[in-house]
């Protein structure tokens, strides 16, 4: 299994005001759902960056999104590893089947792969 990117959620109530300030850095928008931005650069697309005001299906917003090649497979070593799974794995209807686990510190990582 391998990492395809990943990405720093920031939670946030100024979201427009967001987008224009990593603006500033040449980050563009590649994504808008409402509710989360995504902002890419455009010489390195996986460079990323998320501004969300908070998860629309999961209970809490994720600190950082990691995306990999196969979602199930990292699932099932989350859960035989005994990791706090804090949102169980489920197909989003924007193409995404994902999961949240907490990590280590504390962190709530959204697990992640396109369909």
């Amino acid at each position: 299994m391998s990492v395809r990117r990943i990405v720093p959620n920031i939670q946030s109530e100024a979201v427009e005001e967001s987008v224009k300030f990593y603006g500033l850095l040449g980050l563009e928008e590649v994504m808008n759902h409402g509710w989360i931005v995504t902002l890419a650069s455009p010489s390195v697309r996986t460079a990323q960056v998320s501004v969300m005001t908070s998860d629309k299906t999961a209970p809490v917003t994720p600190d950082m999104s990691i995306e990999v090649d196969d979602v199930d497979a990292v699932y099932a070593a989350m859960c035989d590893s005994g990791a706090e799974v804090v949102h169980p794995l489920q197909d989003e209807e924007w193409g995404v089947r994902r999961f949240f686990v907490r990590d280590p510190n504390g962190r709530v990582v959204n697990v992640l792969g396109h369909r």
